[in-house]
C-alpha cells in the first residue's frame, strides 16, 4: 500500500521504541490478540486498531471510543464453514465410532447408526458471514436452514423468536460473536429445548455454550455436540467434556488451514485502505 509505512513489533515486549510509539493504526496478532492490549497507551498518535479475527470480545472493552476498531469479518468464512460441515457428516455418518473400531482392529459393518444430512433442518444462530456460508454450503446437502440473529432481516429470523425456532431442528450452529447478548445463551432451558438425538455445533465462542448445562445432556445421551470452542478454553485435562462420548472437540482451529492468514491480511487491508482514503471501514464496530 502506498505511502503506507509498516513497523513491526513484538506483542510480548512491555514498551515500544519512539518511533513505534508514533503508529496510528494496530494490528494484533490473531492468536493470543489480546497481548499487545497493555500496548494501547503507549500509542498516543493511535487512530486505529485493525484485528486479524472474525470477533472483537477480546478488545472492544479496551480500545477507546474515539479510535476505530475494526475486525477481519469475511477472512474466515470459507476455511469456519468448512470445518462446520465436516463436523456435522462426522457426527452424522459416526467416524468418531468408526476410528474406535479401527483402533481395535474391528470391521463394524452394522455396528453403527449412521445419518445422512439430506432433508435435516439446520438452525444457524449467526447470520454473519460464517452463518451464511455454512448455509450457503449445506444447501448442497439438501438440507434446509433457518438463520438467526440479534435483529430481523429478509431471510433472517430476530433473535427473539429463538425458543419459537429451536423445536423441529436436527443441528443447531452456533456461529454467533460473543457479547452480552449472546453469552450463555444456549443454555439449560434452550438445550432442553432441542430435539432429542439432536447435534449441537460451536463454532462461536465457547461461553455462548453453557458447558455444565451440556456436559449433563451429553452424559444423558440425548444430544450430540462437535465443539471447536469451549469454555473454559483451552479445555483442561480431566474436564468432564473429555470423557462424553457423543462429542468431538478439535483445540479451536476451525480457521487453521493453508491460506486463512492471507486471507486475514487481505481483509486487513482493505479496512486500513477505506480509514486512510477518509471512508469508515466497513468492518468498523459500531459503539
Amino acid at each position: 500500500m502506498p505511502a503506507l509505512e509498516v513497523l513491526t513489533y513484538d506483542p510480548n515486549e512491555p514498551n515500544l521504541s519512539s518511533t513505534q510509539r508514533a503508529a496510528e493504526v494496530l494490528i494484533p496478532p490473531y492468536r493470543s490478540s489480546h497481548r499487545p492490549i497493555p500496548l494501547l497507551r503507549q500509542l498516543s498518535d493511535l487512530r486505529m486498531v485493525q484485528l486479524l479475527s472474525a470477533g472483537v470480545d477480546e478488545w472492544i472493552g479496551d480500545v477507546p471510543t474515539w479510535v476505530t476498531l475494526a475486525s477481519a469479518r469475511g477472512a474466515h468464512a470459507g476455511p469456519v464453514s468448512e470445518w462446520v460441515l465436516s463436523a456435522i457428516l462426522a457426527q452424522l455418518r459416526q467416524w468418531p465410532a468408526l476410528v474406535r473400531f479401527q483402533d481395535s482392529g474391528v470391521w463394524a459393518h452394522r455396528r453403527f447408526d449412521a445419518d445422512t444430512l439430506a432433508g435435516k433442518r439446520v438452525l444457524i444462530l449467526g447470520a454473519g458471514s460464517i452463518g451464511t456460508a455454512v448455509a450457503r454450503k449445506l444447501e448442497a446437502f439438501d438440507a434446509t436452514t433457518t438463520l438467526v440473529a440479534s435483529a430481523a432481516r429478509e431471510g433472517v429470523h430476530a433473535s427473539a423468536e429463538l425458543s419459537d425456532l429451536i423445536p423441529g431442528h436436527q443441528v443447531v450452529v452456533v456461529t454467533a460473536p460473543l457479547n452480552e447478548g449472546t453469552r450463555k445463551l444456549v443454555n439449560a432451558k434452550f438445550l432442553s429445548t432441542m430435539d432429542d438425538g439432536a447435534l449441537l455445533v460451536n463454532a462461536g465462542r465457547g461461553q455462548i455454550v453453557d458447558t455444565t448445562a451440556l456436559v449433563a445432556e451429553l452424559q444423558s445421551g440425548r444430544l450430540r455436540a462437535a465443539l471447536d470452542v469451549t469454555d473454559p478454553e483451552p479445555l483442561p485435562p480431566g474436564h468432564p467434556l473429555w470423557g462424553c462420548t457423543g462429542v468431538i472437540i478439535s483445540p479451536h482451529s476451525a480457521r487453521t488451514v493453508p491460506g486463512t492468514n492471507r486471507l486475514c491480511y487481505a481483509v486487513a487491508a482493505r479496512q486500513i485502505q477505506e480509514f486512510m482514503t477518509g471512508g469508515i471501514p466497513s468492518n468498523a464496530v459500531l459503539r
